[in-house]
């Protein structure tokens, strides 16, 4: 069995590509390196958003495993608008997964990205098993796919950072569970 360790990106200063993990957010990426330390992990991919990269940097080095981009992985854009009433629009989209903001993406349309990142793992031979790092409402997105049940007050449950497991058998999801890290 193989297995996907999907991984929200630690505590960080703000929602910009570029904004950098706080104090805390580095602790708890040292405390990921610490909590993957006895697993074999093949490969890393991660949003190129600076604090997802971050966030597997002390154990990608540990290890010696290189951080691979993908920009599939980004977080999802709701609207280019500023929306005051962003939570309930985004509580909608759970719901509609068609429902669509101004220059924003639908859920379904996140949703297919990163799924389309974990299909790509599942159907590559060379690794066994693969960390992908991602954002809250992207990797909420993916265990909706997964599990219906997960919607907007799980997603608002989420922890930075969370970590679920993936295990995958002959190119299917046979399990989906949560981990605790910290």
């Amino acid at each position: 069995m193989e297995n996907i360790y999907i991984v929200r990106h630690c505590e960080a200063q703000g929602q910009p590509p570029e904004a950098r993990l706080t104090e805390k957010g580095l602790q708890q990426a040292n405390e990921l390196a610490a909590f993957f330390a006895d697993k074999k992990i093949d490969r890393i991919i991660t949003s190129p958003y600076k604090r997802a990269i971050d966030t597997m940097q002390p154990f990608a080095t540990k290890v010696n495993v290189e951080i691979e981009l993908d920009e599939r992985l980004t977080e999802r854009v709701l609207s280019t608008k500023n929306l005051p009433d962003w939570l309930e629009k985004l509580e909608a989209s759970f719901e509609d997964l068609d429902l669509k903001y101004d220059d924003g993406e639908s859920s379904r349309e996140a949703m297919n990205r990163i799924v389309e990142v974990v299909d790509d793992v599942i159907n590559t031979d060379d690794h066994q098993n693969t960390i992908i790092v991602t954002h809250g409402n992207l990797m909420s997105l993916l265990l909706k796919h997964f599990n219906q049940e997960f919607g907007f007050e799980e997603w608002k449950n989420l922890r930075n950072p969370d970590v679920y497991l993936l295990n995958h058998e002959k190119g299917r999801v046979t399990q989906l569970e949560f981990t605790v890290t910290t």
